[in-house]
């Protein structure tokens, strides 16, 4: 089907789902995916072009996140190359608290495209779909900074304003701050889980070089490790993070889900069996 709208990271935790709030009000996006039917590779520029080919409005998200090394120049070259293909808005996924997450806002910002940026906080879905699932089914929580306040906002909410504001022009030239409506530590996300899940489950505090050095003794990458401890060192701490925004509200005309809603509905699914 031909669409002038496009999902980049269509197939991860919030693109998905922005294809699926596309779907909703009748719009078919064409998917910006390695595993998608025109593939699209952030490392593979010569298969950019054809993702973008005819599209108007897109939605981008970069894996794993745009701190990481190399973010930078990336977005830079598909703006570029969007404005000169004729794409008129995109709309950025962007990380609270990250400097380099706001050097890359800059770059779309200063384009010449309409934009949006929706700048989220850590997702709820981390706890489900990513990388604190494996602590959660072991039983064993280990975390460092356990007493860090942290807005924890939903993938669901996250996709809705995206599509919301890819969509309605009203929204351009703005930032748009997606966060939770509740601040919540890692102890209390743990707890919160074991009331829905009514599971019981030990958590330990440990110290950030303790929890690096364990993901490397599990032989996760290096460059995830970099991250994460980039995440927790740089982005938990920022003060920046601990601030409640109520843009979910002024997008969506309800409220933000909280964390024990996201808990109770996850429960459900049967992933923290």
């Amino acid at each position: 089907m031909n669409t002038n709208i496009l999902v980049i990271g269509g197939t991860g935790k919030t693109g998905r789902r922005v294809v699926e709030q596309l779907k909703n009000k009748g719009i078919e996006p064409r998917i910006g995916a390695r595993s998608a039917a025109t593939a699209f590779d952030w490392n593979d520029k010569s298969t950019w072009e054809k993702t973008l080919e005819g599209i108007e409005r897109m939605y981008v998200t970069y894996y794993p996140d745009l701190a990481v090394p190399g973010a930078k120049e990336a977005v830079e070259s598909l703006t570029y190359l969007a404005k000169e293909l004729g794409v008129k808005k995109m709309v950025l996924l962007s990380g609270k608290g990250e400097a380099e997450a706001e050097a890359c806002e800059a770059i779309v910002a200063n384009s010449g495209l309409d934009y949006t940026i929706v700048r989220a906080s850590w997702f709820n879905q981390n706890w489900s779909e990513s990388f604190f699932l494996d602590s959660i089914l072991s039983g064993d929580v280990a975390l460092p900074m356990s007493d860090i306040l942290i807005p924890f906002v939903d993938a669901n909410d996250i996709a809705e304003v995206a599509s919301e504001v890819l969509m309605n022009d009203n929204y351009n030239g703005q930032i748009v701050e997606v966060t939770g409506p509740e601040l919540i530590t890692f102890k209390d996300v743990v707890s919160t889980i074991g009331l829905a899940t009514h599971k019981k489950f030990n958590f330990h505090e440990i110290t950030l070089e303790q929890y690096l050095d364990g993901m490397r003794k599990a032989q996760i990458p290096a460059d995830v490790v970099w991250l994460i401890e980039y995440l927790f060192s740089n982005v938990l701490t920022n003060p920046n993070n601990q601030l409640i925004s109520t843009d979910i509200e002024k997008v969506l005309g309800r409220k933000a889900k909280t964390f024990t809603e996201y808990a109770v509905e996850t429960a459900k699914t049967g992933v923290w069996n």
